[in-house]
C-alpha cells in the first residue's frame, strides 16, 4: 500500500474514508465512545497541514436498511470531531446529493466536510461502481483510513479506489493496523501466545486453525471454552455450549497436540445461577458446573495459571474477553488477563489487542496505554488473522 505521507496533497481536495461507526446513547444520540474518531486524527491533521488542501470525510454508522434513518445519522459525530480538531466542521445532509456536491466543490482550503452515512444508499454495501464513481467526485485524491471496514467490499471502502489511479493511499491508522497485524503473524518473537475468547468456536474456527501453525500456546477462554469442556466429557450445566461443534473441538485439540501447541483451558469457573449482575455465584471446576448453573467468567486458579503463561510470553495476541466483563461479578478474569498482558508488555513483550470486546475490556480497566497496540479493527483484524485478503487493503495496492 502507498502511504499517505508519500502523496502530494498541496492544493488538492482529499476524499477520505474513515470509520466513524461509533456507539451512540440510545436516548440522547450523543457519542458515548470517541475512540474511532480519535484514531483518525493523525491522518486528518496531516492532510489539513498541507497548503491549500481541503478534506471530505465519508463513513458509515450502524446498519440502516439502505435508506435514511435518523438514529443512524452521522450528525452527532460533528460536535465531537469539531472539538477534537479545534475548528468547525461542515456537514452534508447526504453523501451524493446536489447539496453534498455543492458543499464539497466550494470547500475552502483547511476546511473539513463530513458527508452523511454512506449506508443510507443500498448501493454502498453492493459495491456499486456507479455509486462509487459519484462518491469519487468529492475529491481528486482518495485516502482510506477505515481499517475497521476494510474487510467489506463496499463502494466507499474498495470500489471507489478504482477512480483515482495512483492518487490513493492508506491513512496512518490503516497502515499501522496492517503493520502490527503483520508483526504478530509474520515476525512473532517466541514464545507466542494467543488468547481466544468469545461465545462461539464457530466464530473463531478459521483464526484458531491459522494460529495453530504459528503459536506456541493457545489459551481458550470465554463461553467457547465450555464447548471444549463438553467435548472432553465435562459437565457444563447451563453454560453456553455449541453441541454441534463438539467433534470440531476434539479435532482442534488433536491438531494442537500434533503440532506441539499447548492448548490451555481454564481449570475453574465463576458460575452463576442466572445471567444477572446480582446472581448467586460459586467457583467450581470448569468440567463440574452444576445443573442449571452457567459459567460466566474464569475462576481465580485459572486466572493465575493463564496469567503465568502470559507473563512468560514474548508475543501476545488477545481476541475475546474471559467472561461477561461488563458485569462486575464476572469481570475479574478479564481484568486479571489484561493485567498479565500489561505486565508482560512492560517486560518487553509485544501485545496486540484484537479490537471489539477485547479493546473495550482493556479500555474499561484503564490498561489500553499499557498494551503495545489496541486494534480498532474487530472483524477486519479477525479476517486478516484468518489469512483472508481484505478488499479495502487490496484496493490500495
Amino acid at each position: 500500500m502507498r502511504s499517505l505521507s508519500t502523496l502530494s496533497l498541496a492544493g488538492k481536495r482529499v476524499l477520505m474514508r474513515v470509520d466513524f461507526n461509533v456507539p451512540l446513547h440510545k436516548e440522547t444520540h450523543e457519542v458515548t465512545d470517541d475512540t474511532r474518531i480519535r484514531a483518525a486524527l493523525p491522518s486528518i491533521r496531516h492532510i489539513l497541514e498541507q497548503p491549500g488542501t481541503s478534506l471530505v470525510l465519508m463513513s458509515h454508522l450502524g446498519r440502516p436498511k439502505g435508506s435514511p434513518e435518523e438514529k443512524y445519522s452521522l450528525r452527532p459525530v460533528l460536535p465531537v470531531l469539531a472539538e477534537l480538531l479545534g475548528q468547525p466542521v461542515q456537514f452534508a445532509p447526504d453523501c451524493v446529493g446536489e447539496e453534498a456536491f455543492r458543499l464539497s466543490q466550494q470547500l475552502p482550503p483547511g476546511v473539513v466536510l463530513l458527508l452523511e452515512n454512506v449506508r443510507f444508499y443500498p448501493e454502498e454495501e453492493q459495491g456499486n461502481p456507479d455509486f462509487a464513481e459519484r462518491l469519487s467526485r468529492h475529491g481528486s485524491v482518495y485516502v482510506n483510513d477505515a481499517f475497521g471496514a476494510a474487510h467489506r467490499e463496499h463502494a466507499s471502502t474498495a470500489t471507489v479506489a478504482r477512480f483515482f489511479g495512483d492518487n490513493k493511499a492508506a491513512g496512518f491508522l490503516m497502515e499501522t493496523e496492517v503493520k502490527n497485524a503483520d508483526k504478530v503473524m509474520e515476525q512473532a518473537e517466541r514464545p507466542f501466545t494467543a488468547i481466544m475468547g468469545g461465545a462461539k468456536v464457530s466464530d473463531k474456527i478459521l483464526i484458531i486453525e491459522n494460529l495453530m501453525n504459528r503459536v506456541d500456546n493457545l489459551i481458550i477462554v470465554g463461553a467457547m471454552a465450555y464447548t471444549f469442556m463438553r467435548a472432553m466429557g465435562g459437565q457444563t450445566g447451563a453454560s453456553l455450549c455449541e453441541e454441534d461443534k463438539l467433534d470440531l473441538a476434539r479435532t482442534l485439540m488433536q491438531k494442537a497436540g500434533q503440532r506441539g501447541v499447548r492448548l490451555l483451558l481454564p481449570v475453574d469457573t465463576v458460575a452463576a445461577d442466572r445471567f444477572a449482575a446480582d446472581a448467586v455465584t460459586l467457583v467450581v471446576p470448569s468440567h463440574e458446573i452444576p445443573e442449571g448453573w452457567m459459567g460466566l467468567d474464569i475462576g481465580p486458579q485459572a486466572a493465575e495459571e493463564i496469567g503465568a503463561l502470559i507473563k512468560s510470553s514474548r508475543t501476545l495476541l488477545w481476541n475475546g474477553p474471559a467472561g461477561v466483563f461488563e458485569m462486575e461479578p464476572f469481570s475479574g478474569g478479564s481484568r486479571a488477563l489484561a493485567q498479565a498482558v500489561a505486565s508482560a508488555t512492560s517486560q518487553g513483550a509485544f501485545s496486540l489487542i484484537g479490537g471489539g470486546d477485547s479493546a473495550a475490556a482493556v479500555n474499561t480497566f484503564g490498561l489500553s496505554t499499557q498494551m503495545s497496540y489496541v486494534s480498532t479493527g474487530g472483524g477486519a483484524l479477525l479476517e486478516y488473522m484468518e489469512g483472508k485478503t481484505l478488499p479495502g487493503v487490496v484496493a490500495l495496492s
